[in-house]
């Protein structure tokens, strides 16, 4: 019987792969088709404005997709089942040269979290062990000060032990549990026979080892015995801060995820420099409480220093698209694409399962260490669990507010996209077609879109470029005005201006992280540390030069080639087009100066955990 059932789940494994297969090959085709063939369905008399069918199908999918999320917040705002109170929940925090502020801020919130303290545990892990990090651990006891606190400066992480140079022996009547903070080290071990250690066959070390250099009572540790320290604070203590040796933020999740096992039934992720609402946890555990198919939930993550800059104001009006639209209908079909690492949570038995391989992931035989949130969302994925979004859990979080910092966040980003796209690909049968339908447009989006603005920036005709300018901001615009029908609030029609941003820097940076991919590093600079790394200006450099060759191209022709002559009734398209498209401009942005950035001046503002 049981091989009968093996068989029949086996037949319906090749033909989800067939189906999906198929489907993915149609969607790609079809679009392609449509963008190549530039089929026109309205144009107007002169056939100088134009709608086709690649337009039709953007429309369509802006359409469907609003829909899908719509209806999804539809059902989150019924609430769904009251949570049991019965699960236990570590939450867990990755800091790496936090301000202090954020920190704190992040730190107080975590305090203030409604979940029964005895079924949640709080564990800080700092990427540093030195001087300069000791104040986060500081600041961590000081605000965890009444709590069962635990701290430990460790010396090596999970992965940096090495036995050859840190194996240790220990004076067992001067350390009778094995907690030891003097060691005695073996010195002049070989290479050959360190790994001779990790094989079992001591021997060899120990002929190096003289019994007169050993003191009385001593035990040789064939183990870190700072990982013990930790495991065991993990364990016993209810909140925990470790500092570890540098080893970037993938490291330290690990440290988190190993030392707890399996005592916990969830684990939530936290980044240093967000802020939880109360509420946020519960909402989490709710819905994963509410289906035992939910493998991860992650929450609605909000900008924490909207008021800093025109960066992380728009940025604000992106993560809330982000979030509340394009994740919202992933949710509608349970495959949200990525468990945000500022607030997220996962069913620990499910984690403990991937957590080797997570770690471990390579890419073109580098090792990786971004995209950590992404690729633990799609290990979830892999093994067949839904994933899902909730609006009711928020947090609030720092966002790069200076251009370049901003630059750098999003080469990681994309980085770990387009990587994590191939490895997400290879299990789209298991869940919905929408996952594979929105992958394929997602990713072939970009290339789409330039290879649309530099063959009009290079038409010869001055009307082409000004049509691409008013149509990239005409699709903005309706976005934006859907998403203020969505949230309830008019401030999301300032969305609109992100598209200069998504033209000017995001599209262009998009090539230089597919180039420089296999470069591995947390990709922002820690906040107290100024930005020093120019490269990202590389890309948008080069992606300006393009532009302003073929508008220099394009005002030579128009001049010097009849055939490129502006017509009559085309400069009266080129002024209006032109008038109403700076006029927009001036418009939004006197609008923005009036009314953004003196509310924003009030700190009150941003915390409003209702908009």
């Amino acid at each position: 019987m049981a091989v009968e059932e093996n068989k029949e789940r086996a037949w319906v494994g090749v033909i989800r792969r067939i189906v999906t297969i198929s489907f993915a090959f149609l969607v790609l085709g079809g679009v392609t088709w449509a963008f190549a063939d530039s089929i026109p369905l309205a144009t107007d008399e002169y056939r100088i404005l134009a709608f086709g069918i690649y337009g039709a199908f953007l429309a369509f999918h802006l359409i469907i997709q609003s829909l899908f999320a719509f209806l999804e917040h539809r059902k989150m705002r019924r609430g769904g089942q009251a949570c049991s109170y019965s699960r236990t929940v570590a939450l867990t925090i990755s800091a790496y040269q936090e301000d202090p502020n954020y920190l704190r801020e992040c730190l107080e919130s975590v305090k203030n979290t409604e979940y029964p303290p005895d079924k949640l545990k709080i564990i800080m892990v700092i990427d540093g062990n030195k001087e300069e990090d000791q104040y986060m651990m500081d600041m961590f006891k000081e605000v965890f000060v009444n709590e069962d606190v635990g701290t430990y400066n460790w010396k090596y992480n999970y992965h940096s032990w090495d036995m050859a140079q840190g194996a240790q022996s220990f004076i067992a009547e001067d350390n009778p549990e094995g907690v030891l903070d003097s060691v005695w080290t073996i010195q002049g071990a070989t290479e050959k026979r360190s790994g001779a250690m990790y094989d079992n066959s001591n021997e060899q070390i120990y002929e190096d080892i003289k019994e007169a250099d050993l003191p009385v009572y001593t035990d040789i540790v064939s183990e870190d015995p700072g990982r013990y320290e930790v495991e065991q604070l993990i364990k016993t203590k209810r909140c925990v801060c470790i500092m570890q040796k540098w080893g970037g933020k993938r490291e330290v999740m690990y440290t988190a995820f190993k030392a707890l096992g399996d005592t916990v039934d969830y684990v939530q992720v936290c980044d240093s420099d967000t802020k939880l609402d109360p509420l946020a946890t519960l909402e989490l555990v709710k819905v994963l409480e509410s289906n035992d198919r939910y493998g991860a939930v992650g929450g609605d993550v909000r900008i924490l220093n909207l008021q800093d800059s025109y960066i992380s104001f728009m940025s604000s009006l992106r993560y809330w698209i982000a979030f509340n639209v394009e994740r919202a209908c992933q949710s509608y079909f349970d495959c949200v694409s990525c468990i945000s690492g500022p607030l997220g949570l996962y069913r620990n038995d499910l984690l403990q399962t991937f957590l080797e391989s997570w770690y471990n992931q390579k890419f073109l035989g580098t090792h990786c260490t971004f995209g950590d949130d992404r690729h633990l969302t799609n290990r979830m994925l892999s093994i067949g669990y839904a994933t899902k979004y909730t609006a009711r859990s928020k947090c609030y979080s720092e966002t790069p507010a200076q251009f370049l910092r901003w630059l750098s966040q999003q080469t990681r980003w994309t980085k770990s996209y387009f990587r994590e796209w191939l490895y997400n690909s290879l299990w789209w049968h298991k869940h919905h077609l929408w996952m594979t339908y929105e992958s394929i447009i997602a990713g072939i989006f970009p290339f789409f879109v330039t290879i649309t603005v530099i063959k009009l920036f290079f038409s010869c005709h001055l009307w082409d470029i000004i049509w691409v300018l008013i149509t990239i901001q005409l699709i903005a615009t309706i976005k934006a005005l859907y998403a203020c029908f969505l949230r309830g609030n008019m401030v999301m029609i300032f969305m609109s201006l992100y598209a200069v941003l998504y033209m000017v820097g995001l599209l262009p940076t998009k090539y230089f992280a597919i180039i420089t991919m296999n470069k591995s590093s947390w990709g922002t600079s820690g906040r107290k540390k100024v930005v020093g790394n120019y490269m990202p200006l590389l890309p948008l450099s080069i992606w300006g030069s393009i532009l302003l060759a073929g508008l220099i191209y394009t005002l030579v022709m128009t001049f010097t080639n009849a055939g490129c002559a502006i017509l009559d009734v085309e400069l009266n398209y080129l002024i209006y087009g032109s008038t109403a498209y700076v006029s927009y401009w001036l418009f939004m942005i006197c609008l923005y100066w009036l009314w953004i950035r003196r509310l924003c001046r009030k700190r009150s503002d941003y915390y409003d955990i209702q908009g």
